[in-house]
């Protein structure tokens, strides 16, 4: 009788000592930062990939915008110099050295002098339009990396989740070790896909502002221009 309780806890007790095992090797483990990542599985490539693309369309965004919203409040100023002395040819060759948004703006608007206001206006809201669109090339990809991003990496979950549950079934035996090492290890890529997507959409919001500034800033010129034009003596 002993020998049979004994034999019907010799299962159980096979279960708790893999388990302290396991967990005393996974204690005995310290992992890096790269080995913790190279377990996430394939799923890490292409999310390596979305963060290194995204990193390279934010830096190069964000030296464009800025180098774009340079300081030019000494442009109109200088502008409205030469066209109240006459001097048109001045004030497109200022326009032209500055080489900034504003400046060709500006320009447009100068070399459409002797027309109606309408259309002098519809001149440089063409080629705000047309600024503006370059200014935001790309950036919509942080948002769609924003997106993709922590959805890439759940999938990896999943699938390796499945693989889990897989070599359970074939095996027959549940071993706590084997799962909970096996779903520390699949839970990276869901970890690192909303990592990279809480980065791609703060640098995706960050890019959108100095857009929008930049956007204020050519309107209140265009605004102070045209009415340059409709000053009496024009």
């Amino acid at each position: 009788m002993l020998l049979q309780d004994t034999s019907a806890l010799q299962p159980l007790t096979d279960t708790v000592t893999n388990t302290i095992n396991a967990l005393q090797a996974t204690q005995g483990e310290e992992l890096s930062l790269f080995e913790l990542l190279t377990k996430g599985g394939w799923v890490m490539i292409p999310l390596a990939a979305l963060a290194l693309l995204g990193l390279v369309i934010f830096f190069e965004r964000y030296i464009t915008i800025r180098k774009a919203s340079k300081d030019e409040s000494q442009l109109i100023t200088q502008v409205r110099s030469s066209i109240k002395t006459g001097n048109l040819d001045a004030a497109i060759a200022i326009c032209r050295s500055s080489n900034t948004p504003i400046g060709r703006m500006l320009q447009k608007g100068l070399l459409r002098i002797g027309r109606p206001i309408k259309d002098i206006e519809g001149a440089i809201e063409n080629i705000g339009k047309l600024e503006v669109s370059k200014l935001e090339k790309n950036i919509s990809i942080l948002g769609i990396i924003a997106g993709i991003a922590p959805m890439l990496g759940f999938v990896g979950t999943i699938i390796g989740v499945i693989t889990i549950f897989h070599d359970v079934s074939v095996k027959g035996v549940i071993e706590i070790g084997t799962i909970s090492g096996g779903l520390y290890v699949k839970m990276i890529s869901s970890a690192t896909g909303l990592i990279i997507g809480i980065i791609a959409y703060v640098f995706y919001n960050i890019l959108n502002i100095m857009v929008d500034r930049m956007i204020l800033k050519m309107e209140t010129d265009a605004i102070e221009f045209i009415d340059l034009l409709e000053e009496p003596g024009r």
